[in-house]
């Protein structure tokens, strides 16, 4: 049996992805008719998610071709450093990612130490970005609720404190959310899932990577 999981994340992509400038230059990709004539004569736009891989008639072969061309450009550090001024209001804040990262991990059965040696950061970064001397990248913070299994909400709590959110024209960002969202956690599926869309760039430690060796 073909692997069901790889078939929804595929089925979830078509229906999310909208990067059209890319998908529209595809050989294999048929522009749609993105206007009509309404009941009253004038000329109305469709919605540009009539544009979107789910739509297109061959979209096997056009997911293929999209695929085969993929590169993972989400290269980041796994930090970024702190302004002075929003290290200095940081105690007055309610919400910071500092705050709120322990209540996010206790839900998902972690702690600071156990999540931080599942990312391939290294231990000093991270106790950084623990104790919010740091900002951690958004690739940092994806990896940290894949590993973890954490809960939607927290990942969405920790997003909202870093201005961060899943945007839909990043194919890091609508494969990630796959898996969060449908629990996708098992090791074995989850790497097989970034691989299928070339996603190489994500600071997560596997078995056969040894210490943490980002900056």
């Amino acid at each position: 049996m073909e692997k069901q999981y790889l078939t929804s994340l595929d089925e979830y992509f078509c229906a999310q992805y909208s990067d059209y400038v890319k998908l529209s230059a595809l050989a294999s990709y048929s522009m749609p008719d993105v206007l009509s004539v309404g009941a009253d004569g004038n000329i109305e736009r469709k919605s540009s998610e009539i544009m979107r891989l789910c739509h297109q008639k061959n979209r096997e072969e056009v997911l293929a071709e999209f695929k085969e061309k993929l590169v993972d450009t989400e290269f980041t550090f796994s930090f970024a450093y702190r302004p002075f001024r929003d290290r200095m209001r940081d105690p007055f804040r309610k919400y910071t990612f500092a705050k709120v990262l322990p209540d996010a991990l206790a839900h998902a059965g972690e702690t600071a130490e156990s999540a931080g040696e599942k990312l391939d950061i290294l231990p000093k970064i991270w106790k950084k970005i623990v104790k919010g001397k740091l900002y951690p990248e958004k690739n940092t913070v994806l990896a940290l609720a894949l590993v973890t299994a954490m809960k939607q909400a927290d990942v969405n709590n920790l997003f909202n404190v870093m201005g961060y959110s899943f945007e839909k024209e990043r194919v890091r960002d609508v494969v990630c959310e796959y898996l969060l969202t449908n629990g996708v956690f098992n090791e074995e599926m989850r790497d097989a899932c970034l691989a299928e869309y070339k996603i190489t760039n994500l600071p997560i430690k596997r078995k056969e990577s040894g210490s943490g060796a980002q900056a």
